[in-house]
């Protein structure tokens, strides 16, 4: 490169505003300037044509294109020594060749190589939302849009680090400190300046993945288990007459309370058929017996799917495709028909089963129709979440199966409006990429994909927290999309609407001690009331010595425990499925409370954590019923509730590399931590997932 177009080398952090004339550029170039007392590098090529304008009455030419450049690398070299810590640009060199580019087809060889070679820290792309002003040297207002998209692709091209600037002089002025003092922090810690675009781009707040980093390095503290929660022990034991009593008082009370259910329904279905996977990759049809591969394996799945194959919802589908392929199916030997009705229900060129969501899949069979779980969650809207004939329904979904959703919603609406005689309205949201966490290698190091590019992976069920957050319901149910039952939607019903008359009649309880403390009405009489109500009705500990804080204190202290967001979660007892359970638990602050606990989050290690979790005598069915306002009816803000010190590290791998990935707290372990929580044992029959393809052979899923 010429000498005169060269740049100096610095450590000072460069950044370079970009974007077509009249947007802003020389504005926030002087306002960031001086909010980080520096040195801002003015635009050479004004004063340069305005003295030719001046002198000559000429315009700029192509002529001009190279002395400008050799200008403004000048001047920015001049600056560069008066910079403190940070350099504002104006222009640059790319400004120049983009410019030579639209108006004279033309750019020097010089000033083309100058231009993709001069470094920048970042640029900022100014967007032309702005008014345009004219002056002396500007050419006109018209085709700014297209000029612009020849600035941002010239970035593109050319492999800069950028981030549009859009909104007023003080909103991009705000905007862009934030984001210098974001860059400057990622750069200490080892982010190169596309790194930092790209978690710029994903929403992800800088904080969190200095978080997750820590929690890569040093690890995730584990859960200190006190006992298991257990019957009369944390755990309510009602009658049936009891449920009914809560069921109807629910039922009277509803009118004026807005209800959803809340379905989580993002994921495939690939766990459900892994070992059909397993068995299409490892099996040798010609040189094998599925019985030998059977016995080979130990693979009892594989034979109970066979055995059951003319039981499942979808048989009869998949049979009738087989023998529109095969003329001769049904001469076919029992071990080829068998291969060959795996394979199709799993081919991407027939069902893939394993890549579909598992809600838009056959579930249940009844006499007129195959049901899916949309369906069945559907009918269950009209049964507990309604109220004066309306029901809502929220799906999480991932964004490229909600048409599936839609399709299927769409088919059988107006069927299942009419017969539960309530008018349900369906809504979905997608996962924030927010919440997506940062992948490290084994040496806990970015994860990088082929190209370079940071690896950002979901942030896990936890991070439907956000997704809950946004919801706008008095009372919320929240169900697994797989949890559905073939029939006896009235017996869940009973036990939904119960919970949800135990969450309702809480709430009154503390809406009105709350309003009381308000009014400042509540003497020691009522504070201690609350405080036996927090202790044996919301499993809420004293702060140690309670009974010694003044009056103003203890009110502080009730007011904080009551003032929160309440779940009532239903707990079956434990027949031994994988998953999280119930338990006291001892946190950071040495408090104890009532927690949903997984496996992953206790230290197996220690002997008496180990068995404190081995004793465990119930099991989390994904059961909720929650209180989202507090008692002025305003939404809480959930983010405030969860536990951000918890967590999970898991093990994954992408194209054949391994790499470790941070799980957000769990929605009902960390993400509601700090919720006030009452559990509440349930029959078995309010549980039936469906884990793997074998479990619709259970008696809950098959024709009664």
């Amino acid at each position: 490169m010429e000498e005169n177009l060269r740049q100096q080398n610095t450590t000072i952090v460069k950044i370079a505003l970009f974007g077509p004339e009249s947007t802003g550029k020389t504005t926030l170039a002087i306002q960031l300037a001086d909010h980080y007392k520096t040195a801002w590098v003015p635009e050479f090529a004004r004063d340069y044509l305005q003295e030719k304008w001046d002198k000559s009455q000429l315009i700029c030419d192509v002529n001009d294109m190279l002395p400008i450049a050799y200008g403004q690398t000048r001047l920015e070299n001049e600056k560069l020594s008066m910079a403190n810590k940070y350099l504002l640009c104006d222009t640059n060199l790319m400004v120049t060749k983009v410019f030579s580019e639209v108006y004279y087809d033309y750019c020097d060889p010089l000033l083309d190589q100058a231009a993709r070679e001069h470094e920048y820290d970042l640029f900022f792309l100014t967007d032309i939302d702005v008014p345009w002003e004219k002056d002396d040297l500007r050419d006109k207002p018209e085709g700014r849009q297209s000029v612009f998209e020849v600035f941002k692709q010239s970035l593109v091209d050319n492999n800069k680090a950028f981030i549009t600037l859009s909104g007023d002089k003080n909103l991009r002025l705000k905007k862009a400190i934030a984001i210098i003092d974001d860059l400057t922090i990622a750069r200490e810690m080892g982010f190169s300046s596309h790194d930092f675009v790209q978690i710029y781009e994903h929403g992800i707040p800088l904080a969190n993945i200095q978080k997750q980093l820590q929690f890569f390095q040093n690890g995730i503290s584990k859960t200190a288990l006190v006992e298991p929660a257990t019957l009369y022990n944390g755990i309510l034991k009602l009658s049936e007459s009891d449920f009914k009593e809560k069921a109807t008082f629910f039922e009277a009370n509803k009118s004026n309370l807005k209800l959803k259910k809340f379905v989580p329904a993002s994921g495939a279905a690939t766990r459900m058929f892994k070992f059909l996977t397993t068995f299409l990759k490892e099996f040798d049809l010609k040189n094998e017996s599925i019985n030998a591969y059977i016995n080979r394996k130990k693979d009892s799945e594989l034979s109970i799917f066979i055995i059951g194959m003319d039981k499942f919802p979808f048989f009869e589908a998949i049979d009738k495709k087989l023998r529109e392929e095969f003329p001769d199916f049904v001469t076919l030997e029992s071990d080829y028909k068998n291969y060959y009705f795996i394979k199709f229900l799993l081919s991407s060129d027939y069902f893939d089963f394993a890549n579909k969501p598992k809600g838009i899949l056959p579930f249940h069979k009844y006499a007129a129709n195959i049901a899916t779980p949309i369906e069945e969650h559907l009918y269950e809207c009209g049964y507990y979440s309604s109220s004066n004939g309306n029901s809502h329904l929220h799906f999480t979904v991932s964004e490229a199966h909600q048409s599936q959703f839609d399709e299927i919603i769409n088919s059988i609406k107006t069927k299942v409006e009419n017969e539960s005689k309530t008018t349900i309205e369906v809504s979905y949201s997608y996962q924030n990429k927010s919440t997506d966490t940062l992948a490290v290698d084994l040496e806990n190091m970015p994860f990088r994909d082929e190209k370079g590019a940071l690896v950002f992976r979901p942030g896990g069920h936890g991070a439907l927290i956000e997704n809950l957050n946004s919801l706008n319901a008095d009372v919320v149910f929240i169900k697994n999309i797989d949890n559905v039952i073939h029939n006896n939607n009235d017996k869940i019903a009973l036990y939904k609407n119960a919970l949800a008359g135990i969450l309702v009649e809480l709430q009154q309880q503390i809406f009105g001690y709350l309003g009381l403390i308000e009014s400042n009405l509540a003497a020691h009489e009522q504070i201690e009331e609350i405080r036996s109500f927090l202790e044996a009705k919301l499993n809420v500990e004293m702060a140690a010595g309670f009974d010694s804080f003044s009056l103003e204190h203890k009110t502080e202290f009730v007011k904080n425990a009551l003032n929160r967001p309440i779940r009532v979660c239903g707990m079956v007892k434990n027949e031994g499925e994988p998953g999280g359970g119930p338990f006291w638990v001892r946190n950071e602050n040495n408090a104890v409370s009532l927690q949903i606990v997984e496996s992953s989050q206790v230290d197996l290690k220690d002997e008496h954590q180990a068995r404190i979790l081995a004793n465990a005598t119930h099991f989390n069915p994904v059961d909720l019923v929650c209180g989202l306002k507090n008692y002025k009816n305003e939404k809480f803000h959930l983010a405030q509730f969860v536990n951000h010190n918890s967590g999970f590290i898991v093990e994954k791998s992408q194209n054949g590399a391994a790499l470790k990935a941070y799980e957000l707290p769990g929605l009902w372990n960390g993400a509601m931590a700090n919720w006030l929580t009452v559990f509440v044992e349930v029959p078995l029959i309010t549980f039936n997932p469906v884990k793997t393809v074998n479990d619709l052979l259970k008696p809950a899923h098959q024709p009664q």
